[in-house]
């Protein structure tokens, strides 16, 4: 039986190359890039992800360039966490300006005053949404960990 010209078997194989067509553009399926900053530490997570454009930082800890914590407390560890999520940040081609959300995991809530010092004086305004939380414990006896998304947006 013959439908406007074209058979119904042709119709549908028609359609269905055509659903198939649509399915494979490329822009609905969203590329996977992982970041890696320094040497690999052998752990199973990456740095960071970037997914289109946003970045998924992984929780950052207070280190310094030989993955040792940094001394001196809350203080000086806020300030290496940040700096290693900048290290991340970097290197995926966004700025410490496109960080929209971040989450801050605490040994010790009682030190929420001495962090927010350190944050406040590095994060740029306007500051990313925040949530804080006391941890009961952090990997390495860390004081801080911190986690950030980023969202790149066209200026």
């Amino acid at each position: 039986m013959k439908i406007s010209g074209t058979s119904r078997r042709a119709r549908i194989v028609t359609l269905t190359f055509a659903m198939g067509a649509f399915l494979a553009i490329p822009s609905w399926a969203q590329q996977k890039r992982a970041i890696t900053v320094g040497e690999a530490k052998g752990l199973p997570f990456s740095d960071g992800i970037v997914v289109g454009n946003t970045l998924y930082i992984a929780g950052t800890e207070g280190t310094d360039e030989s993955n040792k914590l940094k001394p001196g407390g809350i203080g000086p560890e806020t300030q290496a966490a940040l700096e290693n999520i900048q290290k991340v940040v970097r290197k995926a081609g966004f700025a410490m300006e496109d960080i929209v959300s971040v989450t801050v995991y605490l040994a010790d809530i009682k030190e929420f005053s001495e962090m927010n010092k350190v944050y406040k004086s590095v994060m740029p305004d306007p500051k990313p949404t925040r949530a804080t939380v006391q941890a009961a414990g952090l990997v390495n006896d860390a004081r801080i960990e911190i986690s950030a998304i980023a969202i790149k947006t066209k200026k």
